[in-house]
């Protein structure tokens, strides 16, 4: 009797243990399932945010500029247009526009003309590269090259530019090496943060400008594949 005792014990005790293994096997089934499905919508949410084969942003910012040899740099308010064609998820070209609005420092002068306004234009283009993208944030870098279109006697009531210090108003080489942040609310739309590093070549020497904007990216179509 004690031993038929025993024996059951023992099997109640199995049979508890075998339960708790397999509830315990069901569970990580369970979780694995899970993770693959998840892991499964991120990289299509992935492919579907990076394969779209064209992209506009449009933005606003700020650019911090020379506007003459010995001025003093001024604060400019910008705008940014830029249009992607994207080859394959990596790597797009470029088309660029951005306009720039501020005013010259130019200090005591015998025209009485102070803070004159000026404006500025570039129109650039060039090849840029996605080296990281993920879920939501992804990472590009550019490098621009093209022309700058400068008004510098705009506020100057008359008086040439260059007699307050100002570049001459003409056009000009440009080029910008920049980069930008895009935090995707959806696979067709982001936002966006783009420093800028500018180089303006007015009055035959080199501008170096910095500044960013920042704006909304919309994407549509699909690369082929």
């Amino acid at each position: 009797m004690f031993g038929l005792k025993r024996i059951v014990c023992a099997l109640a005790l199995a049979a508890l243990v075998g339960t708790a293994f397999h509830g315990e096997a069901q569970q990580d089934r369970r979780q694995r399932r899970m993770n693959a499905n998840r892991q499964a919508r991120i990289a299509k949410m992935i492919e579907d945010t990076y394969s779209h084969k064209y992209e506009v942003f449009g933005g606003v910012g700020y650019l911090r500029f020379r506007s003459g040899d010995f001025l003093q740099r001024n604060n400019e308010i910008s705008w940014q247009v830029a249009g992607n064609y994207y080859l394959n998820p990596r790597w797009a070209v470029v088309g660029d526009v951005r306009g720039h609005y501020g005013n010259a420092k130019t200090g005591n002068n015998p025209y009485n003309i102070w803070d004159p306004l000026i404006t500025h234009y570039t129109f650039m283009g060039g090849p840029q590269y996605r080296f990281y993208r993920k879920e939501r944030l992804s990472a590009n870098v550019n490098v621009l090259g093209g022309m700058a279109m400068g008004n510098f006697d705009g506020g100057s009531k008359g008086v040439p530019a260059p007699a307050l210090g100002l570049w001459k108003t003409g056009n000009a080489g440009a080029f910008a090496l920049g980069g930008s942040v895009d935090y995707s609310f959806y696979p067709n739309l982001a936002f966006r943060i783009a420093p800028t590093y500018q180089i303006t070549t007015f009055g035959s020497t080199l501008q170096h400008n910095v500044g960013f904007n920042a704006g909304l990216v919309y994407r549509w179509g699909h690369q082929s594949k």
